[in-house]
């Protein structure tokens, strides 16, 4: 059976041999773009106006006024402009959208959508075919979140725009967890966005505490931050177990993760469940930028990378 897999493996046309990519977000060159499209035609550039917040199923959060009920957006390598006809060239991959929530507070409107279909030309159909069937027959396994059928697609295709990957400081009284996340965002200048597993104990440490503190990485904590994945499913621990440095939060003096960027303190608002996720609505208390935002991590899905590499793009990338 092994033997099968590593043909498979051999066979998807995926050039990197990681799933996800890690690589400095400000020095990542020739990023797609995401539009809002309507009957082919370009309604407006939404590449820093929507969240990924929720793979299982897919969710994308928007403050954005007059959506419809399903909405359709697409990627593209081309600099498109509004009330312009796109091409079935240009799109090169495609999601279709159904509302599944309005969140209406503080003044703020945010609206959520679930994936309902994807499609994307990032590996030839054959090589989708074949990481469609790798995915089907060994990503089954206990504690793996499966991404059946289209769904995997979609998720490759959320993936394709650079994500940055923070880390979360919840706790008090010497007792904390660190862990990371790359379902988040800050939706206008009062809110943020963060997506936890439900029934995790990262997310009941954040429900029972109320807030918490979200630090933006440098690039070169890359392999610290992935390590810190395991602890979505640990206890609070004392500080000592943890890589922060001697400095705290400005208001909640939480302690700050080492390689800092930047961070922000955060009040829990709102929360609703969708999926496997918890979507949570915070107020942003306080923001601080520690050092120039030129190295932050952030990573992308393989199978974009992969047509990037075909396409002779650069790519930053630093491998675990």
């Amino acid at each position: 059976m092994k033997l099968f897999q590593k043909i498979l493996t051999k066979l998807n046309g995926l050039h990197y041999p990681q799933e996800y990519l890690c690589f400095a977000k400000e020095s990542f060159p020739d990023q797609l773009h995401v539009y809002l499209v309507n009957n082919k035609r370009i309604i407006k550039d939404i590449t820093s106006r929507h969240l990924f917040v929720g793979y299982c199923p897919l969710v994308f959060a928007f403050s954005l006024a007059d959506l419809p009920s399903s909405i359709q957006i697409i990627f593209s390598q081309q600099v498109l402009q509004p009330n312009g006809i796109f091409t079935a060239k240009d799109a090169l991959a495609t999601l279709e959208l159904g509302l599944i929530k309005k969140q209406q507070h503080g003044g703020t409107d945010i609206v959520y959508y679930e994936g309902t279909h994807g499609n994307h030309h990032f590996l030839p159909a054959f090589r989708q075919y074949i990481s469609s069937l790798n995915n089907q027959w060994y990503n089954k396994k206990p504690g793996n979140v499966f991404l059946h059928d289209n769904l995997y697609k979609q998720v490759q295709i959320a993936y394709a725009v650079p994500r940055m990957i923070s880390l979360i400081t919840v706790g008090n009284n010497n007792f904390f967890n660190l862990f990371p996340t790359d379902l988040h965002g800050q939706i206008d200048e009062t809110y943020y966005i963060i997506s936890l597993r439900t029934g995790g104990k990262a997310c009941k440490q954040v429900e029972a505490a109320g807030k918490l503190l979200v630090s933006q990485m440098r690039c070169q904590a890359f392999k610290i931050v992935y390590g810190l994945g395991k602890n979505h499913m640990q206890d609070l621990k004392p500080k000592e177990n943890f890589p922060f440095s001697q400095a705290l939060s400005e208001e909640f003096k939480l302690p700050l993760p080492q390689q800092t960027v930047s961070y922000k303190e955060l009040l829990l608002a709102d929360s609703f469940i969708h999926g496997i996720h918890t979507i949570m609505l915070f107020k942003i208390v306080f923001s601080r930028q520690l050092k120039a935002e030129n190295d932050t991590l952030a990573h992308i899905h393989n199978s974009y990378a992969t047509w990037r590499y075909k396409k002779r793009m650069q790519g930053n990338y630093l491998l675990r």
